[in-house]
């Protein structure tokens, strides 16, 4: 190390030093995670075996029971967020007033109660078992119209027209879909044109974060008890590849909810 003129110089073998103690920190950093992740699913592995021989469609009767009461404390700690969000649906709105709005994994309906009056709901939910809570909600939100419920996957929206709705909504859906790509050109698909796709959904940390540590260990059980639900989606990536023509997207952090899912996305797209 030299001084000239009160400034300090460190000599490039300080630099080359100090390279070289980061580079290994972030491979014993590695190293640690790859191993706590084996772990985990050496843990979890005779659950993913029960999956084969028929409980996981045990487990999908169960599931909407786990989901719609978790969906109520997520609400609630997320109600500020949904409510910037969704404040100018109003926007997307035919001349005559009206607004046609299509739900992708609707679940148990959280979103209806930020929709505006009058507004007309398809809801698609590939989960039969969640309809009894679907109802509920639907009875608890009479300033909405709801045309039908469809049992459908987010990938194949075959019953619903092309350009056919004004809006269509996927929140925490984009998680747990098996092809995200495919479920955002379904979605803009049956929007007319015009229209936009709102979306509010979890995603991947940044890598040097403990969030994300978390996240890549963890994953395995949190898939297992989330019915399909992955962490460490950078979702933002298949949105900006989707052909919107417009995309407005916000990267936020939940505080209030469990660390594994608070970096979220949200905002929406116009075709």
């Amino acid at each position: 190390m030299a001084s000239i003129s009160g400034v300090i110089f460190l000599s490039s073998e300080g630099f080359s030093a100090e390279a070289t103690s980061r580079v290994f920190l972030r491979k014993m950093r590695t190293c640690l995670m790859r191993s706590c992740r084996l772990v985990c699913l050496a843990l979890v592995a005779p659950f993913y075996l029960l999956q084969f021989i028929g409980l996981r469609s045990l487990y999908k009767r169960v599931f909407p029971f786990l989901a719609n009461t978790i969906t109520i404390t997520y609400n609630d700690k997320m109600h500020d967020f949904k409510r910037e969000l969704f404040r100018n649906l109003a926007r997307f709105a035919n001349a005559d007033g009206s607004l046609r709005l299509l739900e992708i994994g609707c679940g148990s309906g959280a979103n209806f109660r930020y929709y505006p009056y009058g507004c007309a709901v398809i809801c698609t939910e590939p989960n039969p078992h969640m309809e009894p809570y679907l109802r509920l909600s639907m009875d608890a939100n009479q300033h909405l119209t709801y045309e039908e419920v469809l049992v459908l996957p987010g990938e194949d929206l075959r019953d619903v027209r092309d350009e056919s709705v004004d809006v269509v909504v996927c929140t925490l859906v984009l998680c747990s879909v098996n092809d995200v790509g495919r479920v955002l050109q379904e979605a803009r698909r049956v929007l007319r044109r015009g229209g936009a796709l709102y979306f509010l959904e979890h995603v991947v940390s940044d890598p040097s974060t403990w969030t994300y540590f978390c996240q890549y260990v963890f994953e395995p059980l949190w898939y297992l008890l989330g019915d399909g639900c992955t962490v460490t989606r950078a979702t933002w990536r298949n949105l900006e590849a989707a052909g919107f023509a417009e995309l407005h997207l916000r990267h936020i952090e939940a505080q209030e909810v469990s660390l594994m899912i608070r970096p979220h996305i949200m905002g929406y797209s116009i075709k």
